[in-house]
């Protein structure tokens, strides 16, 4: 062990996330930059519809739409499933507050339920009880990258007609019973964040089975237009770059790659890390693969001022290691002064306990044995 930890310089810091630009990338901006166009006024440029056809057929899907972030992503698809004044969208708290935010955008309200304390995720029966005559959605988060349990979601939603929309910005390369995240819902929103699995630098996209929501989804991102200068309904710029799609057809092209190298890091981490019992380590099931976005651990019956410690004492030794979702949105001020205080016990103790560590693919062997054993070494 301690050849491995006297291996690393002091210097070498490992982030938790980081963005993979090759040379790809580069021509293909620059090409886009040379002969253009840089973007088009219905957001149908070459280099977006080719980037949507790849994306949808990843996704195994029907439709993808491109837009400029994934709060666009979001509130557009939350529009889409007919939010409207006072509409309530139940979601989850343990999640980045973008979330809330697109129920918010829409007009609708937001009503936090509590998660799983094993996945993080929504947990349906948590669901259930908070359904009311107003609830119009659902609205799953597949955090850290690992699927809502969709099943029972969706069983949920049908029995009392509700449409269920996923946040999907964490997910590429998740799997639910074979079938690729976003395969679940009425709509799935992504991100395209530099430090996504794959990035356009800002970015989002949409994907969806439904005709409909598809065609509803493209007059929203470009001002309620179909044909320059004749909005048919209200709409927003939310439209994709060519230059953001070059950059994420490169990005495509290396996903597999990515996710491949994640998942091998993962496995080696945990199995350093199954060392100790004082850790919760994340878990793949049967039916649902992790895209490992992040590598979850929990400190078992830690407080927040021991989990803060700890991850201090990663930066310190240079592990670029976080503690995200530290404040739920149901705490922070706006959401709290706006819609009430609640108690959801299982996500306040999983802010206060939970850390990630990085594995993304930049992360060599050697860096994952210095992680590992570094986090043994201070626990």
């Amino acid at each position: 062990m301690n050849n491995t930890l006297n291996t690393i310089e002091a210097d070498d810091v490992i982030p938790i996330n980081s963005p993979i630009i090759g040379e790809e990338e580069i021509e293909a901006v620059v090409k886009v930059l040379r002969k253009g166009p840089l973007t088009n006024a219905l957001g149908a440029g070459p280099m977006v519809t080719q980037f949507e056809e790849k994306f949808a057929n990843f996704c195994n899907v029907k439709h993808a739409v491109a837009v400029n972030t994934g709060t666009a992503a979001l509130h557009s698809a939350i529009v889409a499933a007919g939010v409207k004044y006072g509409d309530e969208v139940i979601l989850p708290s343990f999640t980045f507050v973008a979330t809330a935010e697109a129920v918010v955008l829409a007009g609708g309200k937001p009503v936090f339920a509590d998660i799983d304390p094993v996945t993080y995720n929504i947990a349906p029966v948590e669901i259930e009880k908070n359904i009311t005559k107003k609830t119009r959605a659902i609205l799953p988060v597949d955090l850290y990258g690992f699927s809502a349990d969709f099943e029972p979601i969706n069983e949920i939603a049908n029995t009392h007609g509700l449409a269920v929309v996923e946040d999907a910005a964490q997910a590429h390369g998740a799997t639910y019973k074979g079938e690729p995240a976003g395969s679940f819902s009425k709509a799935a929103c992504w991100s395209l964040y530099a430090s996504k699995n794959i990035t356009t630098g800002e970015g989002g996209v949409i994907t969806t089975d439904n005709d409909e929501t598809n065609d509803l989804l493209r007059l929203m991102r470009t001002h309620g237009e179909k044909a320059k200068y004749a909005s048919l309904m209200l709409g927003y710029n939310y439209r994709m770059s060519e230059i953001q799609a070059a950059i994420g057809l490169a990005q495509m092209r290396k996903l597999h790659s990515f996710a491949n190298k994640r998942r091998e890091n993962a496995k080696k981490l945990t199995n350093i890390l199954a060392k100790t019992d004082r850790l919760q380590l994340p878990q793949e099931t049967k039916d649902r693969q992790h895209s490992w976005y992040l590598f979850t651990v929990r400190i078992k019956d830690s407080s927040e001022n021991e989990r803060n410690t700890l991850v201090d004492q990663l930066k310190k030794k240079d592990i670029g290691a976080e503690a995200y979702y530290v404040h739920p949105v149901h705490m922070m001020p706006y959401y709290r002064d706006s819609y009430g205080s609640k108690k959801l016990p299982e996500t306040e103790k999983a802010s206060k306990q939970v850390l990630s560590l990085p594995i993304h693919p930049s992360v060599t062997e050697e860096q994952i044995d210095y992680i590992g054993e570094t986090l043994l070494k201070l626990l």
